[in-house]
């Protein structure tokens, strides 16, 4: 397998774009490292697109740039250990149907399931529950193929090299395998219902410790819920007598052994059926991970600037729970956080919002999902990663020539 001509690429929601010199799908590892020394022989940069989920350019190159959407599927399930090995560019979706097959379950998954795995994973991507890692945080090992075509196998026994490479926005190498910890199949026992504002912060502490998933969807107006896909709730059975606008879609999600059911605003599935939602690709996100003590008082400033100065950012405030992780990038880096996103959308400028979001979270040290819009630079990355140095080291050495960096990621972590 060789390169062929390039040409642009764009992201899901079209706010990314490049143009590449040269493009190429390996769909084995051999072919993979391959094309890696290929592109060292021709002095090209290397990127990898992913699902192309990421709304920051994480991705661009005018190098090469790889897709692994041949280099997929779950390779062994190991049910003794509760592990298995997927292939970089597996769906999360397509992981799921096989554990679903095989009686097992991941940990926990985010609200979209059609990302690659290897991209998703190592960009800090995360579901919610307050005791429950970011996706990463179940990555047990990885092969990743280095500048120079050879293979860096990471099974744990390093643990330094293992929390360093769970999240790291491809900049150490090309993921060709992930090992992830499992567990047994489980259901989800889905609650939708609406409430008020005031209601939802008084009951946050409450429904985010007595639940395994909780999170919610703050609504500044009726079309909030629309852009989002979210249900109309109005006739829900848990809903009160709120007001149609100001406020909040709030979700539940517990381990269950009950039958399947599924009603206008509850359900009962396998655990990969209920967490994905469906979104149309309207919006450009901005998310960070806020130390979990300083959750409500962040919503609140946000839910201010919205009602008060940025009155056409309509789309709804995200928040959700995530527990504390020892992956050396992670934005939840030995934190238990909550994530709060914000969007902009198509026909307004929205920059100015997110711009005026981003002050508010940077009071409270909060840190970026790395898919997600954010304003950091260099000496914000070191300020507020205490293993940034030991990374950017760490990278060096693993890529001298910096083959795997772009503007973007060279400025963060390079």
């Amino acid at each position: 397998m060789g390169f062929e001509k390039g040409g642009v690429w764009r992201n899901w929601v079209g706010n990314q774009y490049c143009v590449s010199q040269f493009k190429a799908a390996p769909a084995t590892e051999e072919e993979l490292r391959e094309l890696v020394r290929e592109a060292d022989r021709r002095d090209l940069n290397v990127r990898v697109a992913g699902s192309g989920h990421s709304f920051t350019p994480v991705v661009g190159t005018s190098g090469a740039l790889l897709s692994l959407a041949d280099l997929r599927g779950v390779q062994t399930i190991d049910h003794q250990r509760k592990q298995i090995t997927v292939a970089g560019g597996t769906r999360i979706n397509e992981v799921g149907r096989s554990l679903k097959e095989h009686s097992l379950s991941l940990v926990n998954q985010g609200d979209i399931d059609s990302q690659a795995v290897a991209g998703a994973f190592t960009t800090g991507t995360h579901g919610t529950g307050a005791k429950l890692g970011n996706l990463a945080s179940s990555i047990a090992g990885m092969r990743i193929v280095k500048a120079d075509g050879d293979v860096l196998e990471i099974d744990g026994s390093d643990t330094d090299l293992l929390h360093a490479a769970q999240v790291s926005v491809g900049s150490l190498g090309i993921i060709s395998t992930m090992t992830l910890n499992v567990m047994d199949s489980y259901n989800l026992h889905e609650r939708l219902w609406r409430d008020s504002f005031e209601t939802c912060m008084e009951r946050h502490d409450e429904l985010a410790a007595e639940h395994r998933h909780f999170g919610f969807f703050w609504c500044p107006v009726p079309e909030s819920r629309h852009l989002y896909c979210l249900a109309d709730t109005s006739a829900s059975p848990w809903s009160s007598t709120a007001a149609q606008s100001d406020v909040c879609e709030m979700k539940v999600m517990d381990i269950t052994d009950a039958a399947p059911m599924e009603a206008e605003f509850e359900k009962i599935a396998y655990s990969s059926d209920v967490y994905p939602i469906e979104y149309v690709p309207n919006f450009v996100e901005l998310e960070y991970a806020v130390p979990v003590e300083h959750g409500k008082a962040t919503v609140r400033a946000v839910r201010e600037l919205m009602l008060t100065r940025h009155t056409n950012c309509i789309y709804p405030i995200e928040y959700r729970f995530t527990a504390g992780d020892p992956a050396w990038m992670s934005p939840f880096h030995h934190q238990d956080s909550i994530t709060l996103s914000v969007s902009g959308g198509p026909g307004i400028d929205y920059w100015a919002f997110l711009k005026d979001v981003d002050q508010i979270l940077r009071r409270y040290g909060s840190r970026p999902h790395w898919g997600k819009m954010h304003f950091l630079d260099t000496e914000d990355v070191t300020q507020l990663y205490p293993r940034a140095d030991d990374f950017r080291q760490l990278r060096r050495e693993l890529d001298p020539k910096g083959r795997f960096l772009n503007d973007h990621v060279r400025m963060l972590l390079g």
